[in-house]
């Protein structure tokens, strides 16, 4: 069993991660839509939930989104080393498909579309290490809830963001080494 350090044989894990996921990445994301688009409070939301909310009415404009894929670049950095830790650094690029509903679905996604591209908004997301990378057309994808057709309108946008985690390997200060000969 390790001691979660270079120093002794064994697994290591990081002691810490700078970068949300999970939960935390969709509050974060969850705000980011809402805001950017202008929706009313609690009409943007999670699309995979434990406790899945009621679907709001075919009168109301709301959003369902989802991180839909995680891509790593192929390798991460390893900088910073001290005495007894170094950070690894790697890049990721967060796909997030936003699907807008409701009769004005098509004017919040064309709205959130146009207000990612603003500076201003991209500044606001630089602030929890995330940026804009890209951004996909908006797409019709009209769908049958409880028997009745609904208007939905995707809109896949692209994140790019930079994930430090600090692992506890020491720097190598001497070796047990003898050495032989001239």
């Amino acid at each position: 069993m390790s001691d979660n350090t270079s120093g002794q044989a064994g697994w290591i894990q990081p002691v810490e991660v700078v970068g949300d996921y999970d939960q935390s990445l969709d509050i974060l994301l969850s705000r980011w839509v809402r805001y950017v688009s202008g929706l009313a409070d609690g009409m943007v939301r999670a699309r995979w939930q434990p406790d899945q909310p009621a679907l709001p009415p075919v009168t109301t404009n709301w959003c369902a989104f989802g991180v839909m894929d995680i891509t790593a670049d192929s390798g991460p950095a390893m900088v910073n080393q001290t005495d007894s830790a170094t950070e690894s650094w790697r890049h990721e690029l967060i796909d997030v498909l936003a699907s807008f509903y409701g009769p004005s679905g098509q004017q919040y996604a064309s709205r959130f579309r146009d207000g990612i591209a603003i500076s201003q908004n991209n500044a606001a997301l630089n602030e929890f290490n995330l940026t804009l990378a890209d951004c996909d057309s908006i797409r019709s994808a009209p769908e049958l809830l409880n028997n009745q057709w609904v208007r939905r309108y995707d809109l896949r946008v692209q994140l790019r963001r930079k994930v430090v985690s600090t692992w506890n390997i020491q720097s190598l200060v001497e070796a047990p080494v003898t050495f032989i000969g001239e």
